[in-house]
């Protein structure tokens, strides 16, 4: 449990530079990085319901693309509260992640132009379809072979 505690918290076994031991200095405690996890996640979940459920109103679009769009950098920033802002950034753009990350931030840009400056409410809700996939597929690339395993399923169904 203490591991799990160290690497959660960026205080692994990895030499750390400056600005990681500042951080570190005055960070939050385990459980109150815990609590806040918990916190930003349920909130990213109910706003992309939320925003979900504004969809069918009329003129919908726009809320729906906000919410939905909230929720998913709720549900991105409740995992800084486990990491560090820092450390965050770092795991988002390694070569494993950069793809992902990119397609994923780039999607969260498009759907709130779609849907506010573009006009296009077909272009908003695809884009938010898209952020929903990148976005899996980010989360899945923190899980050891879970990429490999969808791309095996995936090729097993269209055979």
């Amino acid at each position: 449990m203490e591991k799990l505690r160290r690497v959660l918290s960026g205080q692994d076994d990895e030499e750390q530079g400056l600005t990681a031991q500042v951080l570190d200095a005055s960070s939050l405690s385990f459980s109150t990085r815990l609590k806040w996890f918990v916190i930003c996640f349920v909130a990213g979940v109910f706003f992309s319901i939320l925003g979900t459920g504004l969809l069918w109103l009329p003129g919908g679009i726009k809320l729906f693309a906000v919410f939905y769009t909230l929720g998913n950098l709720a549900a991105l920033a409740s995992t800084c509260f486990l990491m560090g802002p820092v450390k965050q950034l770092k795991k988002m753009f390694e070569t494993t992640r950069l793809l992902a990350t990119i397609v994923m931030l780039l999607c969260l840009v498009f759907t709130l132009c779609a849907a506010f400056w573009w006009k296009k409410k077909v272009l908003a809700l695809l884009f938010c379809i898209l952020q929903f996939l990148s976005m899996t597929w980010y989360s899945l690339s923190y899980i050891p072979y879970a990429r490999d395993a969808v791309l095996k399923c995936c090729s097993s169904i269209l055979n």
